[in-house]
């Protein structure tokens, strides 16, 4: 129902006379009570009876007082921190009051470094958040089981943290979900199989866990994705052929992990790829010779492997490959002649049984 312009315009302010929510209010209070940040004053603006005015880091609603965001970064060119001279710390855990904060659309709580416990798993009830930022902690236990239900958020990022336990299987159920981080922590377990029903999804970021299992075909039919990243984990297997036929993936972080089997050629030939790292890995076979005049690699690691045979002579048809590396593995025969190979050092071709020709000895 529309009010009418007068009964709105009382509506307006009214709310611009009381503020926000004394429930709201009391909420953030108890949010801060368990937090503690010694150097910069932040929660000192936390003061008087308004938490849409001037409270550090925190935003409302204009058309209902209600809060909508908690934006608290310890990494920031703001005015506190240059006046400071240093980056932000704060201790403490993330008190569950936050859960009554049922209008909130972005929870960042970023670069802290100290804040600690689990994550309340009442943050699954906030079914208008948008955002959910907790990078740059020591925040430990599991993430909530039924994250899934946050199906209006499109970042969550928990990197650089001590998350462990098992990617939740509800979070397929993240349909809005465009940025996920979880690198850096100790996650275990393996990527859900229908992980691929995450179709709005950009960046899956999963680098440095303890991940095992195989990597998800399912994968393969996320069109929008342009950032993968499984590196140093314990994932096993062959890679999926079908990654290299995706039209937007353009990074692809797969080292450090036990991956075996041979080298789909449809990585090298997708003219779209611009970084592939598959370096330190079990992979085994020939370098497929499928490289042409729109390959253009930004990086193109694939040492540490068992790859032998010769050096494709397509490589040097390539349009651009800025940063090769071969190195330790069972490569022979002469290495091509021309661009990239010119710019290129020693070290970019050592460790292999046989290789010869610049920028090594003499064949």
């Amino acid at each position: 129902m529309r009010l009418p312009f007068g009964a709105a315009l009382l509506l307006a302010f009214a709310w611009a006379v009381t503020g926000c929510p004394a429930s709201d209010r009391d909420a953030l209070l108890a949010f801060k009570a368990s937090l503690n940040e010694p150097y910069l004053g932040i929660f000192k603006t936390w003061t008087g009876t308004d938490c849409c005015r001037n409270w550090y880091g925190v935003s409302c609603d204009p058309t209902n007082a209600r809060v909508a965001d908690i934006n608290l970064r310890g990494e920031s060119e703001d005015p506190i921190f240059e006046k400071a001279g240093r980056s932000g710390y704060m201790t403490g855990t993330i008190n569950p009051s936050v859960c009554r904060l049922d209008r909130l659309t972005n929870l960042i709580l970023a670069d802290w470094k100290g804040i600690s416990g689990e994550i309340p798993p009442c943050i699954t009830s906030l079914s208008s958040l948008r955002v959910l930022d907790l990078v740059g902690n020591k925040i430990s236990g599991r993430i909530p089981p039924a994250i899934g239900d946050l199906r209006r958020v499109t970042v969550l990022n928990l990197a650089d943290n001590e998350i462990s336990g098992e990617i939740p299987a509800s979070i397929v159920q993240m349909s809005s979900l465009m940025h996920l981080d979880l690198r850096d922590n100790r996650i275990s377990g393996g990527i859900p199989a229908d992980f691929g029903k995450l179709t709005m999804l950009s960046r899956a970021l999963l680098g440095r866990n303890q991940l095992t299992g195989t990597i998800p075909s399912s994968i393969a039919t996320i069109y929008r994705l342009a950032d993968l990243d499984l590196s140093m984990n314990h994932i096993s297997g062959w890679v999926p052929e079908e990654l290299g036929k995706m039209r937007v993936l353009s990074t692809l972080n797969l080292d450090s992990n036990w991956l075996s089997g041979k080298l789909p050629a449809s990585l090298l030939s997708d003219t779209g790829m611009g970084i592939l790292n598959l370096s330190r890995n079990w992979i085994e076979g020939e370098i497929p010779d499928v490289f042409g005049a729109s390959s253009y690699f930004m990086a193109l690691d694939l040492s540490h492997n068992n790859l032998k045979g010769k050096i494709p002579g397509s490589l040097s048809s390539a349009k651009y490959i800025g940063h090769l590396d071969l190195s330790h593995n069972h490569l022979c025969g002469a290495i091509p002649i021309g661009e990239p190979f010119e710019h290129l050092e020693a070290s970019s071709f050592a460790n292999n049984d046989c290789l010869c020709g610049n920028p090594l000895r003499t064949c």
